[in-house]
């Protein structure tokens, strides 16, 4: 597939039309998206309006923005105004927001155009997009197997070629996880620097957007197209958002790379060899590269699985069949309320906010929400600590490639630990990136991870880039559509 950035070029320059690329890829997710299960709801007739505009633009010897033209895919859980945003629950099924999410609104301004919603776990709960209420999406490399999650659906839609770029949410990596079973560049931002209003809560001081694509400058300039302060969110860091683009080739020479034993231990072979091999790369590339250990990290799925239902049981309580969403009557107001949570809500999310209603409850608040809170504090300190003897931190972003449909649907434990990798990111809310790093055995992607401090997103990229240039060649995925090629 071009890049999304190439794209852009042609459509600015004239060398081709908006409309004739998203014809293309429209045509794409029609004929083979049966296979995979992407996308949710596919926007023909808006994404030919938005198309149309783009080259009335250009044809006025106006430019659409950076990425002119460039097909889209939006998780469907980011609000898109008359457009149908489930989160992949029957709570929301046909409920269609008022408004569009920020990351939208800054999408369209730059000449992007929305081609379709993307499946994801319910309400973004979970890592193999099986507990879409929806269907489950799968892999594009062996139909067999999961696309990985919460955003699975974004994922599998890039690398199956429907889409050159997607947006996803990444609450303990989900972003990063699909990302490195599909094989795709993933990525998440500081926390705060891409808005999160509009993005349908799940826990919203983990809860960060970002970008998927099949190139690391794809998704530097996907970044930035989102990224900035937004007066709308509360979080949003009131300042520049970090530039990416202009150093993306300045290599490596010189940086420290710290290689924690905790984010490579216990991961299948062949995972960990492909972390060995990046380290080389890194190394031969300039950078000093040293082993280290950030045993902080290893509770970090512990404190996630506690403070992330904590904040969902919050959150989701809004969903009472009263103001929106589906309504089951019952013979009162509790009743009603119990009998639409019921029918709504999903296996999954209904044990998150069993959890997470229990670590806030009187008598055991203390005990579980506040120490898992302190433990996040540790992991901070610890990441503040690591960085001062390394620039980027280097590791394996999930402990195996991807695994079959099924697979762990009974083991609740064994699909927590798919999130092992990725969680201390969003606990610190640093940014951190997924770059394919060649296959195992079996020819499913590998992916490493980069991760950095706060607002160190260039430095990230950087990485990224040196890392992409030497990556071991990956066949196209089995599933993968023939979409646009260069002229």
């Amino acid at each position: 597939m071009t890049s999304a950035l190439t794209l852009a070029e042609q459509v600015r320059s004239g060398t081709v039309s908006a409309t004739e690329i998203v014809e293309r890829h429209l045509a794409a997710i029609d004929e083979s998206d049966g296979a995979v299960h992407a996308f949710l709801t596919v926007l023909h007739d808006a994404a030919r309006r938005q198309a149309a505009e783009v080259d009335r633009l250009v044809a006025a010897g106006q430019d659409p923005g950076p990425l002119a033209g460039v097909p889209v895919g939006l998780k469907d859980n980011l609000c898109t105004r008359g457009v149908p945003t489930t989160c992949s629950s029957l709570i929301l099924d046909g409920w269609c927001p008022p408004y569009d999410a920020t990351v939208v609104q800054r999408l369209r301004a730059a000449g992007a155009v929305a081609v379709g919603k993307t499946n994801l776990d319910e309400f973004a709960m979970g890592s193999s997009t099986e507990n879409s209420a929806f269907g489950p999406t799968r892999n594009p490399y062996a139909a067999d197997r999961v696309p990985g999650g919460s955003s699975g659906g974004s994922a599998a839609a890039v690398s199956a070629g429907l889409v050159p770029l997607a947006l996803g949410s990444d609450t303990g990596g989900s972003i990063r996880q699909p990302a490195a079973l599909c094989g795709v560049v993933g990525m998440k931002p500081t926390y705060g620097t891409v808005s999160r209003y509009g993005l349908i809560a799940f826990a919203s001081s983990l809860d960060q957007i970002g970008p998927f694509s099949t190139t690391v400058a794809d998704a530097a300039a996907l970044f930035e197209v989102m990224a900035g302060h937004d007066p709308l969110d509360s979080t949003s860091l009131n300042r520049p958002a970090p530039r990416s683009m202009g150093s993306l080739d300045d290599g490596v020479d010189g940086l420290r790379v710290g290689l924690p034993r905790e984010l490579i231990d216990g991961v299948a072979p062949e995972v960990a060899a492909r972390v060995a091999q990046a380290a080389e790369v890194l190394d031969a590339a300039g950078a000093t590269v040293t082993e280290c250990s950030i045993p902080e990290l290893s509770y970090g799925l512990s404190a996630y699985y506690l403070l992330a239902p904590a904040e969902a049981s919050s959150n989701l309580s809004r969903y009472d069949g009263v103001r929106y969403g589906l309504r089951v009557d019952g013979d009162d107001v509790e009743a009603m309320m119990r009998a639409t949570r019921e029918a709504g809500f999903g296996a999954e999310v209904k044990r998150r906010i069993m959890l997470g209603t229990y670590a806030l409850s009187a008598g055991y608040y203390d005990a579980y929400y506040g120490q898992a809170q302190k433990v996040r504090t540790l992991i901070i300190n610890a990441f503040d600590h690591a960085y001062r003897n390394a620039d980027v931190l280097l590791g394996a972003t999930t402990p195996t490639t991807a695994f079959p449909l099924g697979d762990k649907v009974d083991d609740p434990m064994a699909m927590y630990l798919s999130d092992v990798c990725t969680v201390p990111s969003n606990l610190a809310g640093h940014p951190a990136i997924s770059i394919p790093f060649g296959t195992d055995a079996a020819g499913l992607p590998i992916g490493v991870q980069v991760l950095a401090s706060a607002l160190c997103e260039p430095l990230v990229f950087r990485v990224a880039t040196v890392l992409e240039s030497a990556a071991p060649p990956v066949t196209a995925p089995a599933l993968a559509a023939a979409t646009w090629s260069a002229p």
